[in-house]
């Protein structure tokens, strides 16, 4: 089972949390749905190329990411979603496309929108597209450190 990675270091950390089992769901929107969470405690993991590197975005379900505006607030030239093909082998321990929030277990910097932030709680897919995790926002910030950004979305 592809969560027991995420659940083991979180159990490793003392950290509470509920899984939350659902029936198979694909999208962030439809998994937030599933789940029974507000989209906008919903995080979904977007997979960008920053330059030469991969990085997490995280963002509500709700909202879309602007990359014309993340590239300027990155002050960088280059930046794309990465292709599934491109990220499927760094995430041996997750379905395509379900991959958890925590860039700090695939060796990936984590940038989070102050929006997400600013929730007490947040849900995310736990590595599979039926099992979401939900705990608190400060102990995702404490075990990721994602770097806080101001992000524009729509």
């Amino acid at each position: 089972m592809p969560a027991t990675k995420l659940k083991e270091y979180l159990d490793n950390h003392g950290i509470k949390y509920v899984s939350i089992r659902h029936s198979p769901a694909f999208t962030s929107s439809e998994v937030a749905a599933s789940a029974h969470v507000s989209g906008r405690d919903f995080a979904k993991t977007l997979i960008v190329k920053i330059e030469d590197e991969m990085a997490m975005v995280v963002l509500p379900a709700n909202r879309r990411l602007l990359l014309g505006e993340l590239r300027e607030m990155l002050d960088c030239s280059y930046v794309r979603l990465a292709s599934e093909a491109e990220f499927k082998g760094t995430f041996p321990d997750c379905e395509l496309g379900a991959m958890p929030p925590f860039g700090n277990l695939y060796g990936m910097k984590v940038y989070v929108t102050s929006n997400l932030a600013d929730e007490p709680e947040i849900a995310f897919n736990a590595g599979v597209h039926t099992e979401v995790i939900k705990l608190a926002y400060e102990d995702f910030e404490a075990l990721v450190q994602p770097i806080v950004l101001d992000f524009v979305t729509t």
